[in-house]
């Protein structure tokens, strides 16, 4: 399995993500690591045609991320023209006028979990009630992040909060997103590989299978609010905003423009329902707000630039990931690695479901999306489970929870990107250990052992 060019490549990827390398820069040597391994000695292939292949594949899938890159740009410019309207230091100095300048240790601690259930039960709804995914993030997370300094609020906890309502979601419940993720992908691919064996799945089967998995990711939250997360931790400003301060700027505030910010807010989260675009949202929100007379129309040019600023790294991660992806699924080592499962060298249920489950990890954590990753697996998870005795809600648990594995704890995934896009806007949360490394230890360590409990009970 080590010797496979995807684990090496992963392996790579995040060990130089791990030395505050630059993700775009690991993402890039991982890609030509993986290529160059995988492609080397195919076909007589030399070590430059197997670099230029390479280079080939990951600049051709370099396109496949530029929409999300638009996306997150479009948004930070709503951002910075949110932030323009004055809710932010409204938001903040309502807040310092509640708990006033020397907040009490008990009105603190409970605004603080009021703010995490709020921003987890956001991310949650934008799965299903509101499928709006990772878009509200840039909008609603930025104007919070004074308060959050006050109130010395860990971003980290944040972080898991925003990333267990962006995958346990669609793990569970079957609608919005999680229909897309449970009917259209896993019971379809399932049943189509299923039915040749007698295994038909069901939408209720998925609900039921993933249920005991979810509930790992349950307690890795509470972990990471009640343990992990809970001690108050210092940010240090740029320049530190105080009462009278914010007071100040509070007064200047028009309250017009924050009843436009709500109608903007409405307005784009609305345009993106209709039309499926994030971008046209996007564009509506910030039409709203220089029509309403939040900036000028001439300024729109430093806004938007402004916007790609906050959002530019998200964006090229998300391209380079793209590229990378692109590398990976044009060797061979994603389908070696999942045919080494079948060859019959494993005798135990247990060490097969958790090398299934690891296997899931490992390449999911690579291409970033659970999505793609379920038509890879299932061809033969699917056969290799009933093989050795998984009953039909077992093989179920472990396709999905094989898939799901890695969404939370890639650097390459929005399940990580989005979170970090709304708490970096001040340059304070690092992608790398302030989402990847958190949301990988409080959820796919627990995932990896309730799926495989599930696996073995069910």
């Amino acid at each position: 399995m080590f010797s496979n060019e995807v684990v090496i490549s992963i392996i790579v990827l995040l060990a130089l993500s791990l030395m505050r390398i630059n993700v775009v820069i690991s993402l890039i040597i991982a890609a030509l690591v993986c290529g160059v391994i995988g492609n080397y000695g195919v076909e007589n292939t030399t070590l430059f045609q197997a670099l230029e292949k390479t280079i080939s594949s990951f600049t051709g899938g370099l396109g496949g991320g530029a929409e999300t890159a638009m996306n997150y740009a479009v948004l930070g410019a709503f951002a910075v023209a949110l932030s323009k309207s004055g809710v932010t230091d409204l938001l903040a100095y309502k807040v310092i006028s509640h708990f006033g300048k020397r907040p009490s240790g008990r009105s603190v601690f409970w605004f603080k979990y009021i703010i995490w259930f709020v921003l987890t039960a956001f991310a949650i709804s934008s799965q299903n009630l509101i499928p709006i995914h990772i878009a509200f993030i840039p909008i609603v997370v930025p104007p919070l992040l004074g308060v959050m300094n006050q109130l010395k609020i860990d971003r980290r906890a944040v972080a898991c909060g925003l990333t267990f309502g962006l995958t346990a979601t669609y793990m569970l419940i079957p609608a919005g997103f999680g229909q897309i993720f449970i009917e259209s992908i896993l019971v379809k691919n399932i049943n189509n590989v299923g039915s040749q064996f007698g295994l038909v799945a069901t939408t209720a089967d998925m609900t039921k299978a993933m249920f005991v998995p979810v509930l790992g990711m349950i307690l890795g939250l509470l972990f990471a609010f009640l343990v992990s997360y809970r001690k108050p931790r210092t940010y240090a400003e740029v320049q530190e905003k105080n009462a009278d301060d914010i007071a100040e700027r509070v007064a200047h505030v028009k309250p017009f423009h924050i009843w436009l910010s709500v109608i903007a807010i409405i307005a784009t989260c609305s345009t993106q329902l209709a039309t499926n675009s994030t971008i046209m949202g996007g564009l509506v929100g910030l039409v709203i707000f220089a029509l309403g007379g939040v900036f000028r129309l001439k300024e729109s040019n430093d806004i938007f630039q402004q916007g790609l600023r906050l959002m530019a790294m998200i964006g090229f991660v998300m391209i380079a990931a793209s590229g990378f992806a692109n590398v990976i699924n044009t060797t061979s080592g994603v389908k070696e690695l999942v045919d080494a499962l079948s060859t019959g060298a494993i005798q135990s249920k247990g060490v097969a479901a958790f090398l299934m489950l690891l296997v899931g990890l490992l390449i999911t954590m690579g291409i970033g999306s659970s999505f793609s990753t379920v038509p890879i697996i299932t061809s033969i998870y699917v056969p290799l489970c009933l093989s050795f005795g998984f009953s039909p809600l077992a093989t179920v648990a472990i396709v999905g929870v094989a898939a799901a594995l890695g969404d939370a704890g890639s650097p390459a995934s929005d399940s990580t990107l989005g979170p970090t896009s709304g708490l970096n806007i001040d340059g304070k949360h690092d992608h790398i250990w302030d989402s990847v490394v958190p949301t990988f230890i409080h959820y796919n360590i627990p995932l990896l052992a309730f799926g495989w409990i599930a696996a073995i009970t069910l």
